[in-house]
C-alpha cells in the first residue's frame, strides 16, 4: 500500500492541479481584478493559444504533437515596471519541460503591480499521445511502375525494369512524420529518395521498407524489382524528323515511313532511340542517336535507313522516305494598296497595271504590298518588308511605282502603279446656298450669282450658309474666311436695319488661287 502511494502521489498532485486549472478555465474571469495588473502579450513557442490571447482572458490551452518535449512561454506586462513570474520564476520568458506523451503540463503566469494587485494566467500544455500509425502515405520509384498501384494497405509490389537499368531510387513517405523508416536495413528519411543497386540482368532484387510507429509497432512493405534479361529487343522507342512529321505516326512495330518537306528545306535531322539501351543504333551507317541528312534539290526523293541491332545481334531496319518539293514559282502579290487613293482597276494578283489619282494637295503616298509566297522576294520602289512612302512630283504630274516579286525558283513579275497628282482645281462654284429667314429669289443654282431675300420686319439679322462645290476652295464673307480648304461648308450672320436693303457677298477662290466667283444676296427688311 505504501509503494502504491509513492508511485501515484506525484501524478495525483498533478491531476489535482490540472483539475483546478480546468475548473478555473470553465468558470471564466468572475473575480474582481485591478485592470492595471494584466499581460499585454502571451505566446507559446511552438504552439498556438486557444482561445487567441486577450489581456482580460486568463485561461488558455495549447495542443502539441508528441515529438515536442519543451516549449517556451513568453509573457509581457501591459504596464512597464509590473512584475511577471512564470511557474514561480521572475521572468518574461521561460523554457517549460513537458511531461510524457499524452500528459498535460500546467503553466502559471502571475503579473503583479507594486507587489499588491495581481492577476494569474493559466496555460495548459497538452502533449499528444504516441500513435501506432506505421503506414506509408506514398511510395514512388524512379524506373518502372508499381504493380499493383500503391495503396497504404497493400504491402507487396512487383516492378519490371529494362536490362539497362542498374539501380532505382525509392522514395517512401510515412503517414506519421514521427514514424521511423528503414530501407533494406538502412535508416531513411520520409520523403527523401534512397538509391538501391539492382542485380544482374535477368535477376530480381528485393527491397524491404520497414515503417515503425511511435509506439514501436513495425510494418514491412516489400518491392520485388525484376531486371529484364539481355535479349533480342531491336525495336525503336522513338523516331522523329525535323522539320516535318512522319507519316504514318511512329510505332515500334512499323518500319516504313515517309515525310514531305518544302523546296527550301536543304536538310533534315533524324533522331531515334532504341527500347533497349544496350542495343546498337545507327543512322545512315553512323553510330549516333541524331544525325543531319542533306537533301538534293527538289523535286527529289531520299531514303534514310535507321538500324537497331539487339544485344543478341539481330538487326531491324527502319526506312524513312524524304520527298522534297520543287521550289515555288509563286511570284504573285497577295495584297496591294495605296494610301491615300484607290487602285484602278481593283487589285487582282494577275493584274499588273494600275492607276491612282490623288488630290493636288497630296505630296506623298504610302504603297503597301504582301507576297503570296512568304519565301518570295519583293524589290523595286518598295523594300522586301512590303511598304514604302513615295514622294510625288508637282501638281499635275504622274509618278510610276514599280514592285517586282521574285519567286523562290527565280521567276519574277513586276506590278506598275501610275500615281497621278491632279492639277489645282479651277472650281469656284457653290454647291449649295441657304438662308435662315426668308427665301432665295430666284432659287439657288450654282451658275446664278445674284439673289434677293425679303424678310419680316421682326428679323433683325440673317444667317447665310454656303457649301463649296470643291471642298479645297476657300470661301469668305464680310472680309474674312468662313471655310478654309478641306472644310466644305461655312456660314455668316449679318445684322439687318429696319427699312433697309443689306448686300451680302460670298466669295469663292478656287484651289488654283486664280479662279474666283462671288455670290451676292440682297436682303430687304421693311420698316415697322
Amino acid at each position: 500500500m505504501k509503494r502504491f502511494s509513492i508511485v501515484v502521489g506525484p501524478y495525483l498532485a498533478t491531476s489535482l492541479l490540472i483539475a483546478t486549472a480546468l475548473s478555473i478555465y470553465g468558470c471564466g474571469d468572475s473575480a474582481s481584478v485591478n485592470p492595471v495588473a494584466e499581460l499585454r502579450n502571451l505566446t507559446v513557442t511552438p504552439g498556438t493559444l486557444t482561445p487567441a490571447f486577450n489581456g482580460a482572458t486568463t485561461q488558455y490551452s495549447v495542443d502539441l504533437s508528441n515529438n515536442v518535449t519543451t516549449t517556451t512561454v513568453t509573457a509581457q506586462p501591459a504596464v512597464s515596471g509590473d512584475t511577471v513570474t512564470i511557474n514561480g520564476q521572475t521572468s518574461t520568458s521561460l523554457v517549460i519541460t513537458l511531461g510524457p506523451a499524452g500528459s498535460t503540463t500546467p503553466v502559471s503566469i502571475v503579473v503583479s503591480e507594486s507587489g499588491s494587485n495581481s492577476r494569474t494566467y493559466t496555460v495548459l500544455l497538452n502533449r499528444a499521445e504516441l500513435t501506432g500509425d506505421n503506414s506509408l502515405q506514398q511510395l514512388s520509384i524512379s524506373s518502372g511502375t508499381l504493380d499493383p498501384a500503391f495503396d497504404p494497405n497493400t504491402l507487396n509490389y512487383t516492378v519490371n525494369v529494362a536490362s539497362s537499368i542498374t539501380s532505382i531510387r525509392v522514395t517512401p513517405t510515412a503517414q506519421d512524420p514521427a514514424a521511423t523508416l528503414r530501407v533494406n536495413g538502412q535508416a531513411a528519411t520520409s520523403g527523401q529518395a534512397l538509391t538501391i543497386p539492382l542485380s544482374d540482368p535477368g535477376q530480381s532484387t528485393v527491397v524491404s521498407i520497414v515503417v515503425t510507429a511511435q509506439n514501436g509497432t513495425p510494418q514491412q512493405y516489400t518491392l520485388v524489382v525484376s531486371r529484364a534479361a539481355l535479349g533480342g529487343n531491336n525495336n525503336l522507342q522513338r523516331l522523329s524528323v525535323s522539320p516535318g512529321s512522319l507519316s504514318p505516326s511512329f510505332s515500334a512495330s512499323r518500319t516504313s515511313y515517309s515525310i514531305s518537306v518544302g523546296g527550301r528545306v536543304e536538310s533534315i535531322t533524324v533522331t531515334a532511340a532504341p527500347e533497349d539501351t544496350n542495343a546498337n543504333l545507327t543512322i545512315e551507317g553512323q553510330d549516333t542517336g541524331s544525325r543531319a541528312i542533306s537533301l538534293p534539290p527538289g523535286p527529289s526523293r531520299t531514303e534514310v535507313e535507321v538500324v537497331v541491332t539487339a544485344p543478341n545481334g539481330i538487326p531491324k531496319t527502319y526506312f524513312i522516305t524524304v520527298n522534297r518539293e520543287a521550289l515555288s514559282a509563286d511570284n504573285n502579290l497577295d495584297t496591294l494598296s495605296v494610301s491615300p487613293g484607290t487602285l484602278d482597276p481593283a487589285f487582282s494578283s494577275g493584274t499588273t497595271q494600275y492607276t491612282v489619282e490623288v488630290a493636288t494637295r497630296v505630296t506623298a503616298v504610302t504603297v503597301a504590298a504582301t507576297k503570296s509566297d512568304p519565301n518570295a522576294l519583293i524589290s523595286g520602289d518598295i523594300p522586301n518588308q512590303g511598304q514604302a512612302t513615295i514622294q510625288l512630283d508637282g501638281p499635275g504630274t504622274s509618278k510610276l511605282v514599280r514592285i517586282t516579286v521574285a519567286a523562290p525558283n527565280g521567276t519574277s513579275k513586276t506590278y506598275n502603279i501610275t500615281v497621278k497628282r491632279l492639277a489645282p482645281s479651277t472650281d469656284a462654284n457653290l454647291f449649295d446656298l441657304r438662308v435662315n429667314s426668308g427665301t432665295l429669289n430666284p432659287g439657288f443654282r450654282s451658275g446664278e450669282l445674284n439673289y434677293t431675300v425679303d424678310v419680316a420686319s421682326a428679323a433683325d439679322s440673317i444667317t447665310v450658309s454656303a457649301t463649296k462645290s470643291d471642298p479645297d476652295a476657300r470661301m469668305s464673307a464680310l472680309g474674312r474666311t468662313i471655310a478654309n480648304p478641306g472644310i466644305p461648308t461655312g456660314s455668316v450672320t449679318v445684322p439687318l436695319g429696319l427699312g433697309t436693303s443689306t448686300s451680302i457677298e460670298i466669295s469663292v477662290v478656287a484651289e488654283d488661287q486664280v479662279s474666283t466667283r462671288t455670290y451676292t444676296i440682297n436682303v430687304n427688311r421693311p420698316s415697322r
